[in-house]
């Protein structure tokens, strides 16, 4: 079942038509943003949805490039620095002063990207199974399979291609769990089935020069300056231990749940995430769910 939602549209600076799903949600409290992965949609924030809304109101968007949002046609635009002005116009034309951000993995990083441009606009922050440094074992599956147009003729052949790219990062995952995991991640087209993003979202990555490196932990300090919540997978191959327990004693004030069993990254459905997820936002609404 999905929770009730509208689809909805804006307009960017540059033109593209991006796509956003509105959950409703009182306009006395703050709302969720919830920002993706790199090669996820908004559909993957179904059950989250349901289980926050209405008591919130809860958006999830489509970066540019995927799901119901235009294509860019310059692909080196497919970047964090891109993602969180989109992220800053959306709640510019809605109106939305501050919101909770919710990012998975490449979510995370356009929130902590945001910190750095319009921190202001960041009430709080969940950050599901990204920090400040990536470990290249996790980015380096992930290339292996980003920006390949394979096209499945089922959607349980679409399944397994998934599994098998995630590698075993979910423990308790049934072919019927692959099977939802897949419908969330691709679209039937033309008689087949493929992934739901612009396969340019690749782009990017290929350079044959040194790759620039960026310093975020100045700006994950600034989301410790406020209330945050870090979920990690056990298993994470991009999040590491050394990692959470640096971010731990940079941001004193944040709060670490481990989900075992799980990987990169969690659903945020499981019982120690949803736990954690609902402490961490009766907190901040001051009231019980």
């Amino acid at each position: 079942m999905t929770a009730e939602h509208h689809d909805r549209y804006f307009t960017v600076r540059d033109g593209l038509s991006l796509h956003y799903r509105d959950y409703p949600g009182p306009n006395d409290r703050l709302p969720i943003l919830c920002l993706h992965g790199l090669t996820r949609n908004a559909r993957d924030w179904e059950h989250f949805a349901e289980r926050y809304s209405p008591r919130f109101r809860v958006l999830a968007l489509d970066f540019r490039g995927r799901g119901g949002s235009d294509d860019d046609p310059s692909p080196m635009r497919y970047n964090p620095l891109t993602y969180a002005a989109d992220v800053i116009e959306l709640l510019d034309q809605l109106g939305i002063g501050q919101a909770i951000f919710v990012g998975t993995s490449l979510g995370g990083l356009v929130t902590m990207t945001v910190a750095a441009i319009a921190p202001q606009r960041i009430a709080a922050t969940i950050l599901n199974d990204v920090g400040p440094d990536v470990d290249s074992a996790g980015v380096d599956r992930i290339l292996t399979y980003v920006g390949k147009d394979v096209r499945f003729d089922s959607w349980d052949e679409a399944a397994r291609a998934i599994a098998n790219n995630n590698r075993g990062a979910f423990d308790r995952f049934t072919h019927e769990d692959w099977v939802r995991m897949a419908k969330r991640n691709c679209r039937e087209e033309n008689g087949e089935i493929r992934f739901d993003y612009d396969m340019a979202i690749a782009e990017p990555f290929k350079t044959t020069g040194p790759t620039p490196h960026v310093d975020l932990w100045p700006l994950f300090r600034v989301l410790g300056s406020r209330p945050l919540l870090v979920v990690r997978g056990e298993k994470s191959d991009l999040l590491t231990v050394a990692t959470a327990e640096r971010m731990c004693r940079e941001a004193p004030g944040m709060t670490l749940a481990v989900v075992s069993g799980v990987g990169h990254a969690p659903e945020l459905n499981e019982p120690q995430a949803a736990a954690a997820i609902d402490t961490f936002l009766n907190a901040i609404a001051g009231k019980g769910r």
